[in-house]
């Protein structure tokens, strides 16, 4: 079945029902993949969103290889991935032997990082978001490179604007931003000198009801935190809609790389998104501190001209979260730090 916005489910029962809806194709995602030719590869796939694309890239073109790179230091991810007929390689990207040895996919999704615990060893997370990249751009110089990155690489930008388009300068907080900036160089620089067609996805923030924003606000309606709203706006996106934008980026990839902003299109208020899931779960949200004028938040409108708008809406993402975590359905236990403001993460 393809995904619409009008085959959405109510609810989203278990985790089976959550993975068959995030790796469900859309006909536009069909579409796209089919203006690009070859085999895709993704690396860095056992994170928090790569079984989703690989699974999402499986389904939407079922005849090719999809191969799917990482160290597997959970062995269920490399499983969940091959019962849906996806290859993988176990591969330490640090390694520029065994990055040297990978297959030489003419399409490539780059999704390694390094964001939480970053402050706890700064050189390893330069060298998993700079060094890894000029390794991975030198390797794959022939093929199309969408590579992730983070609305994290802005600076704070007024809440009360649209957000920050791919034009404004890069000068963002915190060390782990300012890596994050060092990789898209890294792929930047590459990809003048050998003319390697690319993009670089710059993502923020990714929504499963196992983890996000709405996730880190509910729970903590749930528990009777507070929620501190020092940074009181952002914008998010349902995962199986960021995972399919990163795919279609293969059909619409510059020489050179080039930005491009992808999240939710509306600048949304952390106390508003609380008082909505406060009511579905009949709980009174405890905020805490005032709103400051600025925050991290991207304008999506080269995204949204490209892709239109995302299938699920806000709306859709607060009535599912609300359930899922009113049931108390499995999480991460991965907060996304969305509050953080001096980039230490």
């Amino acid at each position: 079945m393809l995904l619409t916005r009008d085959n959405l489910p109510a609810t989203i029962p278990d985790i089976a029902a959550l993975d068959d809806l995030l790796c469900r194709p859309s006909q536009a995602l069909i579409d796209d993949l089919g203006k690009v030719e070859g085999d895709i590869m993704i690396l860095g796939v056992a994170g928090k969103m790569g079984p989703t694309l690989a699974g999402l890239a499986k389904a939407a073109v079922p005849d090719r290889r999809i191969i799917g790179v990482a160290r597997f230091s959970d062995p269920l991810v490399k499983s969940w991935l091959q019962a849906r007929d996806i290859e993988t390689i176990n591969c330490d990207l640090l390694d520029e032997t065994a990055i040297g040895a990978l297959p030489k996919a003419p399409n490539v999704i780059f999704m390694a990082g390094r964001k939480f615990g970053a402050e706890g060893d700064l050189s390893l997370t330069w060298a998993m978001n700079a060094h890894v990249r000029a390794l991975v751009a030198q390797a794959f110089q022939r093929a199309r490179i969408v590579a992730f990155s983070t609305g994290c690489v802005y600076p704070f930008v007024p809440v009360n604007g649209k957000g920050a388009n791919e034009d404004v300068p890069l000068n963002p907080p915190g060390e782990y931003a300012q890596s994050c900036v060092g990789r898209e160089r890294m792929f930047e620089y590459f990809s003048r000198k050998f003319a390697t067609p690319g993009r670089l996805f710059r993502l923020n923030y990714a929504i499963d009801m196992r983890y996000g924003v709405l996730h880190d606000i509910a729970t903590k309606i749930l528990q009777g935190k507070p929620i501190d709203v020092g940074l009181g706006h952002v914008n998010f996106i349902w995962q199986g809609d960021a995972a399919a934008q990163a795919l279609r980026c293969l059909a619409y990839s510059d020489t050179p790389t080039s930005p491009i902003n992808v999240s939710g299109h509306e600048i949304l208020a952390v106390r508003d998104l609380a008082a909505k899931l406060g009511v579905r779960l009949d709980r009174t949200p405890i905020m805490l501190g005032t709103e400051q004028p600025t925050a991290w938040l991207t304008d999506t409108s080269q995204a949204v001209n490209l892709f239109g708008l995302p299938i699920v809406d806000t709306e859709q993402l607060i009535a599912w979260t609300a359930d899922w975590v009113g049931r108390l359905m499995p999480s991460l236990g991965k907060p996304t730090k969305y509050e953080v403001r001096d980039g230490r993460y």
